[in-house]
């Protein structure tokens, strides 16, 4: 009986007792054409070519949200965003949306032995209610199987604009205490509104509180002086951190969770990237993130741990252009298609929302190499229980898919059959959804589309009097034509699946 134990032991794939130390960086509304090894010719993006030239390069790759919030939910719980109260776009005040007790990625891999960190854009919720800013910001993400982070709370066109390490605001002085609301408390606070003429970048829609470094926010703050920064420095700081995480725990297994701001808006990347793309200041950011990821090789290079290092690089949803400020990313766009030949983008259920630039790394366990897969980042979390040996409960992460294979570029290995594509999640079950099953793409057209620029600057989403819609994105990637008429019997096949897989507790195999 040992003999076989042993022999069987032997017949297992190689990585099931792999523990190599994860770095998955996501960027943040980056679209599928805004990296030169994705199609860009704008300008260039070395460090993440070298990434996707050592690895495997997936051409459906794809985030489960077309926002940030959702799809950052799903990636650390493997389920789906509208199964999770309170989903939607996160407020500056808003409680913690993942709960204590929650199987979570950084959870899995902390049972497998891992130290585990965040370092970056949070925008989950802080606390029970609301944050306590001057106080404890907890929950958070130490109650969910992170060891240790440093964070940008909300996003950057929210307020506040301070760090939080661990369960603190970073350099808060009690003296000057930190309040956050979504009214102004005092008219003589300046705001986007009363004092637009003093802003150096103006706001388009939206963004008009409270003013911070020249550029007017969403909501309201007062006090934190000491603690606030230079929009300017974020990626730098972060780059700090990181690198801080990755030489502290080199002796051991370590998941590193680099949440990555630079495209997001206000676009203000560091001086010396300013005027770099000639593209604007987004083209620029694109540059700066380009810079972070070289410099999280250069350091693992120099710790040689490049080696047993597997790095996942991905985005939280499609491009946007004017999301609310005028930074020139529409005016100095020139010939860059960010959503490369798909359609729509941020906020939209078509390709462009969720279909991204996704590269896994691996030197020695992954060949280079381009996939045509279907892999998702809600998936990493049940493909990594797999890799480290973690069993998962019934109940957690109900959506993702163990495609561990796939995203090692293992020959024949499959990837998902099917995937669900939500929007900003806020309208749960009745919200718009697209679904992709191999080459067939059905979009339910309910709620909002938020198509914001995408009418002339991305491929415009085209609206329907149709309930339902039926593309074959072999034929036709840019879903610009409905097929649903022709093909009854598919379409009624396809939404038969979306409301089984809306009904159901989970879809997890």
């Amino acid at each position: 009986m040992k003999t076989l134990i042993a022999l069987l032991a032997l017949a297992l794939p190689a990585f099931s007792a792999e523990k190599p130390n994860i770095v998955v960086i996501m960027a943040d509304d980056l679209g599928y054409g805004d990296l030169s090894c994705y199609g860009a010719t704008t300008f260039e993006t070395p460090n993440i070519d070298r990434l996707a030239a050592s690895g495997q390069r997936f051409t459906s790759g794809y985030c489960s949200a077309s926002t940030c919030t959702p799809t950052r939910v799903s990636l650390l719980t493997g389920t789906y965003a509208f199964r999770i109260k309170n989903s939607g776009i996160a407020p500056p005040n808003g409680p913690a949306i993942i709960r204590p007790g929650t199987v979570t990625l950084p959870s899995i891999l902390k049972e497998a032995g891992y130290a585990t960190a965040v370092i970056g854009k949070w925008h989950l919720g802080l606390g029970d209610e609301k944050p306590d800013w001057n106080g404890d910001l907890k929950p958070g993400p130490l109650e969910i199987g992170f060891d240790h982070c440093f964070l940008l709370p909300t996003t950057n066109d929210r307020v506040p604009q301070v760090y939080v390490e661990d369960h603190r605001v970073l350099n808060l002085d009690p003296a000057d205490p930190l309040w956050v609301g979504n009214k102004n408390p005092s008219p003589e606070l300046p705001t986007g509104k009363s004092h637009r003429s003093t802003l150096r970048m103006d706001w388009t829609h939206g963004h008009n509180g409270t003013i911070h470094n020249g550029i007017s926010r969403i909501g309201f703050y007062t006090g934190g002086k000491e603690a606030r920064f230079r929009d300017e420095d974020l990626a730098d700081k972060w780059i700090e951190k990181s690198n801080e995480f990755i030489i502290a725990n080199k002796d051991k297994p370590f998941f590193l969770f680099h949440a990555s701001h630079d495209l997001h808006v206000p676009r203000m990347p560091h001086e010396r990237f300013q005027g770099k793309s000639g593209t604007g200041l987004r083209g620029d950011a694109i540059l700066e993130l380009d810079w972070c990821v070289g410099e999280i090789m250069k350091t693992l290079d120099a710790q040689d741990l490049t080696e047993n290092t597997l790095i996942v690089f991905c985005s939280d949803n499609g491009p946007v252009l004017d999301d609310g400020y005028a930074d020139g990313a529409i005016s100095e766009l020139g010939d860059h298609k960010p959503a490369g030949i798909f359609t729509g983008g941020k906020y939209t259920v078509t390709e462009g929302g969720t279909r991204t630039p996704f590269i896994t790394s691996w030197p020695g366990k992954i060949p280079a190499g381009t996939s045509e897969e279907i892999v998702c980042t809600i998936d990493l979390a049940a493909s990594f229980a797999e890799m480290t040996g973690v069993s998962l409960p019934d109940d957690a992460c109900r959506d993702s898919f163990p495609i561990l294979p796939a995203l090692l570029g293992q020959k024949g290995a499959k990837g998902r059959e099917n995937l669900l594509q939500q929007d900003n999640g806020s309208q749960g079950k009745d919200s718009a959804f697209g679904l992709r099953s191999g080459d067939w793409k059905l979009i339910r057209h309910k709620g909002g589309w938020g198509t914001n620029d995408a009418k002339k600057h991305l491929k415009p989403t085209k609206k329907s009097n149709k309930p339902y819609t039926l593309y074959n994105l072999t034929e036709d990637p840019s879903e610009e034509n409905d097929i649903s008429g022709d093909n009854k019997d598919k379409t009624q096949e396809m939404i038969q699946l979306l409301n089984e897989i809306l009904a159901a507790e989970r879809t997890r195999p």
